[in-house]
C-alpha cells in the first residue's frame, strides 16, 4: 500500500470503511499502550512512533507514506491542539513565580543551545553550516508532556513544574521561527535582524493571545449556552481563534493559543470539569495521530547511516547544550544547583523537533532526509535513556517533596434567567473538607449548600451535616457572591474549617 502525493483513485464507500477500520484500530492499540508506558515510565510518545513504524513499509502494514508537507500540515494543527490543552491545565499559581527564569530558558537558553549544537553538528558531523543551524534550532524545543509523563508520580517543588512547564509553553514559538528562517534562507547575515524579527513575532503573538483568551473568558462567563456540551467546543474553538489571529498578524500563533488557553484555564469557566475533559482527550487523539503519521514517515533501512551523527549530537545536546543553557539562564535567579541539575536532565524532546524536522522536508533543503533521519534517531534514543532515568535522579536530589491537599472539583452551571449559579462541588480524598460541617464552610450571605449527594443518595443537609470524602455538594450562588463563594469552598478544601486563621483564604488555590 503506497500513500504519496500525486494522483489518487475516487474514494468509495468501501475505502471510507476501510479507513475508519483502520484508524479505530490503531486507537484502540494505542490506548490500551497508555497503560504500557505508564507503568514502565516511558513516555507514551515512544509507544505511538513504534505503533506507525511497524505500520509502515518496513513494518507489518507495508504501508508507504512518504507526504511530508501533509505530515507538516497535520502536525501544526495537533500542536495547536496540544498546546491549547496543556495551557488549559496550566496553573498561574505554580508558574507565576517561575516566569521570569521560564522566558529565559525560551530565549536565551534556546540561542545558547543552538549555537553550541550546532557547531558540534558542523565541526563533529561534517555537516554545512545551514543544515547544522536547522539541526540545533530543531532539537532545542523541550516537551514538557514527556516529562510530566514520567514525573507524575513524584511530587516535585513548585518551582521546577512551574519553570519547566512554562519554558515547554514559551519555547515553541521562538524556535518554529528560527527554524523557518534558516530552512528558507540560510544562515542570517544580520544577526540582530532576526532577533528583532523574532521578538516582534513573539509580541504579537502574546498580545492577541492574551486578549482572546480575556474576550473569550468573559464571554462564556456572562452568556449562558444552551447546552453544557458546548462549552468545550468554544473553549477549544476560542483558543484555535488566537493560533489564527496571531499567524495571519505575521505573529507568533503557538505562543497565542498557548497564553490564550492559560488566560481560560485559570478564569473559573461554567462546566469547567466538563471542558477539561474533552480537551484532555483532545489532547491524546491529537498525539496518538501525530506521532503514528511521524512514524509512518521515517524509512527505518535508512537510519543506519545517521544513527552515530544523531548519538554524538545528542550527547552533545544532553550533556554539554542544555546543562550550559540552564547554568546560564538560572544561576542569576539563585536556583539551587539540585533544581538546575534535574532540570538540566529533564530536557526531554518530543514532539516539536520531529515536526520542526519537515519543515525543511518541505522548503527543499539539500540533505533535509538526513535531518530528519538524525532529529528521529535522536529524539528515541535519548528519550529512552532520559525518561526512566528522571524520577531516579529527582529522588537522589532529594527534590521529592509531599503531596498538596488535593483540590475540589467545582463545576459552575450560569443561571442566566435567574441572575445565580449552580456549583457542583467534589471532595476527593485527602481533601481538608472532609470532617467540616456544613455551617463550618461559613459561605458568604446569598451562597447556600442545597443538596448534598453521598454514595449515590440525595438529601438536603443540615447545619451539622458532616461533610466526607467522596460527597458531591450542590452550591446555589448569586451573581454577586459567586466568586467569594468558590474562593471560600476552596480554602476549606486546603486548610479545613480554620482556613482563615492559616491564612488560606483560597485566592491562590489551584484549579
Amino acid at each position: 500500500m503506497r500513500v504519496s502525493q500525486g494522483r489518487e483513485r475516487p474514494l468509495t464507500v468501501h475505502h471510507l470503511n476501510q479507513l475508519l477500520f483502520v484508524c479505530s484500530l490503531v486507537l484502540l492499540v494505542a490506548v490500551a499502550a497508555v497503560r504500557v508506558s505508564s507503568r514502565s515510565g516511558l513516555p507514551s510518545l515512544l509507544v505511538y512512533l513504534g505503533i506507525g513504524v511497524a505500520m509502515g513499509q518496513d513494518g507489518v502494514g507495508d504501508i508507504r507514506f512518504d507526504n511530508a508537507e501533509l505530515t507538516q500540515v497535520i502536525g501544526y494543527a495537533a500542536l495547536v491542539v496540544i498546546l491549547a490543552e496543556g495551557g488549559l491545565g496550566t496553573k498561574w499559581k505554580e508558574i507565576r513565580p517561575a516566569l521570569p527564569a521560564a522566558s529565559a530558558l525560551a530565549l536565551v537558553g534556546v540561542a545558547v543551545s543552538v549555537g553550541v549544537t550546532a557547531s558540534a553538528a558542523h565541526y563533529l558531523i561534517g555537516l554545512e553550516w545551514r543544515q547544522a543551524l536547522i539541526v540545533g534550532a530543531v532539537v532545542s524545543s523541550t516537551d514538557a508532556a514527556a516529562v510530566f509523563s514520567v514525573l507524575r508520580k513524584i511530587p516535585l517543588p513548585t518551582r521546577v513544574t512551574g519553570t519547566l512547564e512554562a519554558e515547554s509553553g514559551f519555547n515553541d514559538a521562538p524556535v518554529v521561527i528560527l527554524v523557518v528562517a534558516f530552512s528558507t534562507a540560510g544562515p542570517v547575515d544580520h544577526w540582530y535582524a532576526l532577533i528583532g524579527e523574532i521578538a516582534l513575532e513573539l509580541a504579537i503573538g502574546a498580545a492577541i493571545g492574551l486578549a482572546v483568551g480575556w474576550l473569550g473568558s468573559w464571554g462564556l462567563r456572562h452568556v449562558a449556552l444552551p447546552a453544557s456540551g458546548l462549552y468545550p467546543i468554544a473553549v477549544m474553538a476560542i483558543a484555535v481563534t488566537a493560533y489564527a489571529g496571531g499567524a495571519l498578524a505575521h505573529g507568533s500563533g503557538f505562543l497565542g493559543v498557548y497564553l490564550a488557553s492559560m488566560v481560560m484555564g485559570n478564569a473559573k469557566l461554567p462546566h469547567w470539569p466538563a471542558t477539561r475533559g474533552f480537551a484532555d482527550g483532545l489532547g491524546w487523539i491529537a498525539q496518538i495521530g501525530m506521532f503514528v503519521l511521524l512514524g509512518l514517515l521515517v524509512t527505518p533501512h535508512e537510519l543506519g547511516d545517521d544513527i552515530w551523527p544523531a548519538l554524538v549530537i545528542g550527547m552533545v545536546l544532553t550533556m554539554v547544550a542544555r546543562p550550559l543553557s540552564v547554568v546560564v539562564c538560572l544561576t542569576p535567579f539563585r536556583v539551587p544547583w539540585q533544581e538546575q541539575t534535574l532540570m538540566s536532565w529533564a530536557g526531554l524532546r518530543g514532539a516539536v523537533p520531529i515536526i520542526l524536522a519537515t519543515i525543511p522536508m518541505v522548503e527543499g533543503v539539500d540533505a533535509s532526509r538526513r535531518i530528519f533521519n538524525i532529529v528521529f534517531v535522536l529524539v528515541v534514543v535519548y528519550t529512552l535513556i532520559q525518561g526512566p532515568t528522571l524520577p531516579w535522579l529527582a529522588r537522589k536530589l532529594s527534590l521529592g517533596g509531599e503531596a498538596e491537599a488535593a483540590d475540589l472539583g467545582i463545576e459552575s452551571a450560569p443561571l442566566e434567567r435567574l441572575r445565580g449559579h449552580l456549583l457542583s462541588v467534589a471532595i476527593p480524598d485527602g481533601s481538608k473538607m472532609h470532617g467540616v460541617e456544613v455551617a463550618e464552610l461559613r459561605l458568604p450571605a446569598g451562597a447556600a449548600v442545597t443538596l448534598v449527594v453521598r454514595e449515590g443518595k440525595s438529601f438536603v443537609p443540615l447545619p451539622t451535616t458532616v461533610l466526607r470524602h467522596g460527597d458531591e455538594l450542590l452550591v446555589v450562588a448569586t451573581d454577586p457572591v459567586r466568586d467569594a463563594a468558590e474562593r471560600r469552598l476552596r480554602a476549606v478544601g486546603h486548610g479545613g474549617k480554620l482556613a482563615d486563621w492559616l491564612g488560606t483564604d483560597g485566592a491562590d488555590a489551584g484549579r
